[in-house]
């Protein structure tokens, strides 16, 4: 028996207030330069916020979360419009790192044509950029003056607009710093005020530029082109499934190749393989499982990895891909796959719709970055 309206719009407005708490909460540890535990000040978590950074942790939160929300609910109209029945956006709370896993739609109903697929996969995407961008340009047109900066860390101030020649000289070991992909350096260049824009490393403290190079990088994670995500739906619309799949295959390999480069190399401890090694093993047999055809033949692909990256490291010492995609990677392998079905009604997009989609393959190349955090 199918819940009451009401109690549903408050499992969705509940998921959606807590999730704005566990991201403004998120928000003023970022800002104060930490990934790490939420400000409770209790059992040894970092100290409550000061007023102060309430609204510096609010000035991330709704923007984010704005995005974010654009986004779900550009799937949400786009479904209905096609009578695709699907859910209102769960959100979801996490009390570490960003605060929140993001957002999702439940689609309730089957999906009958490659175009319903590809409109539907877009549309979130889509609306979630052309909100991320102005709020970027906003971020870069408002910067505050470097008093904002130096009220944070006053032992800069001594050393004026040329704080960061002194506090990060060549060769000093980097702090946590926010990577900047392609799309954020060309809004920064064209519109920010070069003596007010932070070092790289003190981004953190920033919040709407924090909330909008995160909402480029999320933008980029749903457009990845593999099974049900966004940009697999799209990838999928373009290419058709017997040419995504094929595709699909490729990207998912060198993905797994490049999350685990360097873990492991031919010169590493005894112990490192002792321990690691076996988990590692079967890591990779539990990704690669369903990545072809056969399970024999997904084992002998996980060896071909390993054997590829070790070879790689040998031939690069110190090179290193991304572990927390390992995670992500398992996700893919385990639970949304790789692949994309097949739609009953096959017909190959409009030549407006293949525009839109090639144009999205851009917006992901231009926001997409290996790794957010540095």
């Amino acid at each position: 028996m199918p819940a009451p309206p009401a109690q549903v719009y408050a499992r969705h407005l509940g998921l959606f207030l807590l999730t704005l708490l566990t991201t403004t909460l998120a928000g003023v540890q970022l800002t104060r330069g930490d990934v790490g535990l939420p400000p409770l000040g209790v059992w040894g978590l970092p100290p409550l916020p000061g007023p102060g950074e309430w609204a510096r942790g609010l000035w991330f939160a709704l923007p984010f979360l704005a995005v974010l929300t654009v986004h779900e609910f550009g799937h949400y109209f786009v479904a209905r419009r096609n009578r695709v029945a699907t859910s209102l956006p769960y959100f979801i709370p996490f009390p570490l790192g960003l605060g929140t896993f993001g957002a999702v739609i439940r689609i309730q109903d089957r999906i009958f044509s490659r175009r319903e697929f590809f409109d539907i996969g877009l549309a979130g995407p889509l609306a979630g950029f052309l909100v991320a961008v102005p709020l970027l340009i906003y971020g870069f047109t408002h910067l505050p003056p470097l008093d904002y900066l130096f009220q944070i860390h006053p032992e800069y101030a001594r050393f004026g607009a040329n704080y960061a020649q002194h506090v990060y000289p060549p060769g000093a070991p980097d702090g946590i710093s926010l990577a900047r992909p392609l799309l954020y350096r060309l809004l920064e260049t064209g519109f920010a005020d070069p003596t007010r824009l932070p070092h790289p490393n003190e981004l953190l403290h920033y919040p709407v530029l924090l909330a909008g190079a995160l909402a480029l990088f999320f933008t980029a994670l749903n457009l990845l082109p593999m099974g049900q995500l966004d940009g697999g739906h799209i990838l999928y619309g373009l290419l058709g499934a017997r040419r995504f799949n094929r595709l699909a295959r490729v990207l998912f390999i060198g993905f797994i190749f490049y999350a685990g480069l360097g873990l492991f190399s031919l010169r590493s401890a005894p112990d490192t393989w002792l321990y690691w090694g076996p988990a590692y093993a079967l890591y990779l047999g539990l990704v690669c499982w369903r990545a072809l055809p056969t399970p024999r033949q997904g084992l002998l692909l996980a060896a071909g990895i390993w054997g590829a990256q070790l070879a790689v490291a040998a031939a690069v010492p110190g090179v290193l891909g991304n572990p927390g995609w390992l995670v992500f990677g398992l996700l893919l392998g385990r639970l949304t796959g790789i692949y994309h079905p097949p739609a009953p009604d096959d017909r190959t997009l409009s030549r407006g719709r293949q525009w839109l989609g090639w144009a999205m393959v851009v917006i992901f190349v231009l926001c997409f970055t290996p790794s957010p955090f540095k």
